[in-house]
């Protein structure tokens, strides 16, 4: 007898939940997979062939590519309707999309949208290990295709239904196929059982280790970037994303719980409860267990449930208990879990949400109507400013902006007005140089504008499930501005990015030899221009504080300086050389016939610094946080380009060990320059005795240490490797602040901790962690400690001192502010020849909180040589 026998004969999941059935020559997913849903998993490539049967056979479904992933597998966009709908897809589409300005119409023109079919939306498998959602999928969308039900039917009438079928194949594929190697044969429905312990990094995140979930506004990957188009094209009125959460966790359903978007439509609130009831309706039926109203908030607006409603629709989360479940699993009330149940209750609310939405068709086209419309927007703000100061991230900006269809205008004239800086957050006149972008609110996308752009919104609740502010501005660090009053201003719209790297060698030499060639640290790709200077061979230097050129060129510190004569023996290729990395890497180069400078030092000066290629590694795996970890990798393969090796923590610790070497897969701490920790807790667990012992020595010699959040803790008195003093909240020494109700002691740990808000923070730019980063930066935090400025620690990245100016957006007590005021975040401790760099705020949370990211890149490439 086989695992899924045994299992299907204790509990009898297949009687139980049962798909509809049809009699149709299509093939359900059973047939043309060969074993019943929920008998093992479906490898992402059958899913994909079983897809491409459908619509190849069926004139109700269309299936479009529109991405691919970093592994190169495909992206697929199922769009189902009706024979007839399909036959005008495009046009109901088109309209769709250009009904977002109905405002701008006449009312003739909304009340014939008012006739069309409601779009409503599905992702499906955003977490790989959350594998129910994709199988769920074929069930679903051979329904649509094959079914004659007459209330189905009337559905696909009324209705295009898209489904994202797998928003992360690469997660998806890396659980499936572990799982399917480590299933018994005997059903491993034990809790302790290999099969619910997936080793790391499991299937959650995608290639990049990046929760795209949380990725919907910023497109830093393909997946993101890819659905979000898709999106941006149809502008569905109902969305439903669907999830997975913990085994033992009963079915949830919309609606949600605090806080929420107070930006929101009123109507919001209630569409979700028709939503979620219509789901609870199909539950009760089938004696499902679920919850609604507790656990899930939808304020941060880049989740797959919340970017939809700031799009004007009905955004919705679904999560099923199930994660690590399996095929089978005995929950902590002795119920046996099965993945047929899991792939069922997904099947079962797919169906209620596309025939509630079928049923509700045209007050959902009301609804979206009037949540373009703005006129109807609760925000005061008129439109935003950002200075084009030429700051490194402006562009990020300007993509997530287009990306997401907002509208955005460029000045082409000074305009003088009314403003509140984000910096600030005074109000006063103030006059902008042309060539500001302005994005005005007057836009069908407002809802998304003022979410994304206002500098803070209201926080019903210090408990939540995720951070507390993600202001664009704030988060790219640009000099922006709130603007109340009426614009008077010539402008020009701004359809496609202006900033871009074209790279280009600037010659200098006036037809005489080459003598030197410069790259100004200024520029947002020069680490990657170095790294890719290391990889041709060149010798190169950085610059040991700013020049300035005869022709009146200036230069920053850090510059990277390549000298003809330190690289005779590549002088004919040189100029090649030059040209390759500009173009690759988008960088100007300056060239010189001679190293004299107008101002500061000469090039050839022996105080600019050799910059030579360090050996990095990235420790990661447990206890070493995952997606920070993925920010790290990113960061380097991606954007910098330079090799990074991911060393697994377990296998640095054999380091001492005489009969092991690197050529059996464990790593020398003594081979490598720079070691990166992302953040962890109980470090002091993993570094015990004798790995203490010799990490603290590797420093000593000349090693460097990059530390980010939690870890950066560990090279303080806290870790007991230097004496550094952390400053933080005392705890609580009255005897009334330690009696806490048991009902309220969730409210009051929220209260006390700081969960992801804005901070304003000065940096030390003459320092060369901080070359290429603004003087002041709004940096993210989580938690509530900071360093204490002291002699031994070079501070670099500073909390304002000003305890009431401190907080730009979210949540923080006054009491929290009170200790960080004044204290450090980021900084640099010489340790022997060694260096220590605490970066206790993460720079480049998910990389779209890019402001201070540079740092990371300096405290491995820059520092190390200073």
């Amino acid at each position: 007898m086989t695992a899924t026998a045994v299992l299907f004969a204790q509990s009898s999941p297949r009687d139980r939940f049962q798909f509809a059935q049809q009699s149709t020559e299509l093939k359900s997913p059973a047939d043309f997979l060969g074993y019943e849903l929920g008998d093992r998993f479906t490898e992402y490539e059958r899913s994909v062939d079983y897809f491409q049967y459908l619509a190849a056979n069926s004139d109700r479904i269309h299936l479009e590519e529109y991405g691919r992933t970093y592994e190169d597998r495909p992206l697929l966009l199922l769009t189902v309707s009706s024979e007839g709908n399909m036959a005008r897809r495009e046009e109901i589409r088109d309209r769709h999309a250009a009904m977002t300005n109905a405002y701008r119409l006449g009312k003739g023109d909304q009340d014939a949208f008012l006739n069309e079919p409601v779009v409503t939306s599905f992702s499906y498998n955003i977490h790989g290990n959350e594998a129910s959602g994709t199988e769920a999928a074929q069930q679903v969308a051979y329904e649509l295709a094959a079914s004659n039900d007459p209330a189905l039917l009337n559905a696909l009438e009324e209705s295009v239904i898209l489904l994202f079928v797998c928003i992360n194949p690469d997660g998806r594929n890396r659980y499936v196929s572990w799982y399917n190697t480590v299933s018994r044969a005997t059903g491993g429905q034990e809790p302790a059982d290999l099969e619910h312990h997936a080793p790391w990094p499991n299937g959650r995140t995608n290639h990049y280790w990046f929760d795209l979930n949380r990725d919907w506004v910023w497109g830093v990957h393909p997946e993101s970037r890819g659905h979000t188009r898709a999106y941006q094209q149809w502008m569905p009125q109902v969305h439903a994303d669907y999830h997975e959460q913990g085994y033992d966790a009963n079915y949830f359903t919309m609606p949600g719980t605090t806080p929420r978007n107070q930006l929101l439509p009123d109507l919001y609130e209630g569409w979700t409860d028709t939503f979620g009831m219509a789901n609870v309706r199909a539950f009760d039926e089938h004696a499902i267990t679920y919850f609604t109203r507790d656990r899930f908030d939808f304020y941060y607006p880049s989740y797959g449930s919340s970017y939809p409603s700031v799009m004007g629709a009905v955004g919705m989360l679904t999560e099923q208990g199930g994660i690590a479940a399996g095929l089978a699993v005995e929950t902590e009330d002795g119920y046996i879990l099965t993945l047929r149940q899991r792939i069922f209750d997904h099947y079962l609310t797919s169906l209620a949400t596309i025939k509630a939405a079928a049923r509700n068709r045209r007050a959902l086209l009301q609804y979206s109507l009037e949540a373009w419309d703005p006129m109807a927007s609760k925000a005061p703000a008129n439109a935003y400013l950002i200075e084009n100061d030429g700051s490194e991230f402006l562009r990020d900006f300007i993509d997530a902006m287009l990306l997401n269809g907002v509208e955005m205008e460029v000045t082409t004239e000074r305009l003088k007005a009314k403003a509140e800086g984000f910096r600030s957050g005074e109000t006063e006149d103030r006059s902008f140089a042309a060539g500001s972008i302005i994005i005005p609110t007057e836009q069908a996308r407002h809802l998304f504008v003022n979410s994304l752009l206002g500098r803070n919104l209201v926080i019903e609740d210090s408990v939540m499930y995720d951070m507390a502010t993600w202001s664009a501005p704030l988060a790219y660090n640009l000099e922006a501005y709130t603007l109340n009053g009426t614009i008077q201003v010539d402008t020009e719209p701004l359809q496609e990015n202006p900033f871009r790297y074209a790279g280009l060698v600037m010659n200098g030499t006036g037809g005489n030899p080459l003598y030197a060639a410069v790259i100004d640290n200024r520029q947002r790709n020069t680490p990657r221009a170095l790294a890719a200077i290391w990889e041709t061979g060149l010798r190169v230097r950085a610059a040991h504080e700013p020049f300035v050129s005869q022709e009146g060129t200036a230069f920053a510190t850090g510059s990277l300086i390549i000298m003809a004569g330190r690289n005779l023996e590549k002088q004919k290729e040189l100029p090649e050389l030059l040209n390759m990395i500009a173009a690759e890497t988008g960088v100007t180069i300056h060239t010189f016939a001679s190293g004299r400078m107008a101002e500061g030092m000469d090039l050839g000066s022996t105080r600019n610094v050799p910059l030579k290629k360090p050996r990095v590694a990235l420790l990661v795996e447990p206890p070493f946080n995952t997606y920070t970890s993925g920010q790290l990798y990113f960061l380097f393969d991606q954007e910098v380009r330079l090799p990074v090796e991911r060393i697994r923590i377990s296998k640095l610790q054999q380091t001492s060990l005489p009969k092991f070497g690197s050529r059996y897969g464990y790593a020398d701490l003594n081979d490598y320059d720079v070691l990166i920790l992302p953040g962890a807790n109980r470090l002091t667990e993993v570094f015990k005795e004798k790995a203490l012992a010799e990490l603290t020595e590797w420093i000593r010699r000349g090693g460097t240490v990059v530390a980010l959040e939690n870890s950066a803790l560990f090279f303080t008195k806290e870790g007991k490797i230097t004496d550094l003093p952390v400053k933080s909240l005392p705890r609580d020494r009255d005897s009334s602040a330690m009696v806490v109700a048991y009902a309220d002691r969730e409210d009051y740990r929220g209260k006390r901790n700081i969960p992801g808000s804005a901070l304003r923070s000065t940096i030390d730019q003459t320092h060369p962690l901080a070359f290429g980063v603004k003087p002041e930066v709004f940096t993210l935090k989580f938690g509530t400690k900071a360093l204490t400025p002291n002699l031994n620690l070079q501070t670099v990245g500073r909390y304002l001192e000003d305890p009431d100016k401190l907080l730009t957006a979210g949540y923080a007590a006054k009491e929290n502010l009170d200790v960080l005021a004044g204290n450090t975040w980021a900084g640099v401790q010489p340790f022997g020849r060694g260096k220590i760099v605490y970066l206790l705020d993460n720079p480049h949370y998910r990389m779209f909180w890019r402001g201070a990211s540079r740092m990371v890149v300096n405290g491995v490439m820059w520092v190390p040589g200073f």
